[in-house]
């Protein structure tokens, strides 16, 4: 995946630390989350979302880096993955 990232993880001082994902069809979920925004520099306009980690349960987070990934792999990739949920 030449030059491609699906998955940011930020921790700025005092902060608890953030993911930054692509997401369609989880998207309206990772931004009712409190403190969750669209990213910024015009990310946030193609499905990119930083969202707090705090309080997240791990398969919440591990389902959005799933989901990103898939969206941001190439075809042929994702294709051997198989089914999301597999």
């Amino acid at each position: 995946m030449r030059g491609k990232i699906f998955v940011f993880l930020g921790d700025a001082p005092g902060d608890t630390g953030t993911i930054t994902v692509e997401l369609d069809e989880a998207h309206d979920h990772a931004l009712s989350v409190e403190g969750a925004a669209p990213t910024g520099y015009g990310l946030g306009k193609a499905g990119r979302v930083t969202v707090p980690v705090s309080g997240l349960q791990l398969e919440v987070l591990r389902d959005w880096v799933e989901e990103s990934y898939r969206l941001v792999a190439p075809t042929r990739i994702v294709a051997e993955l198989g089914a999301l949920g597999d």
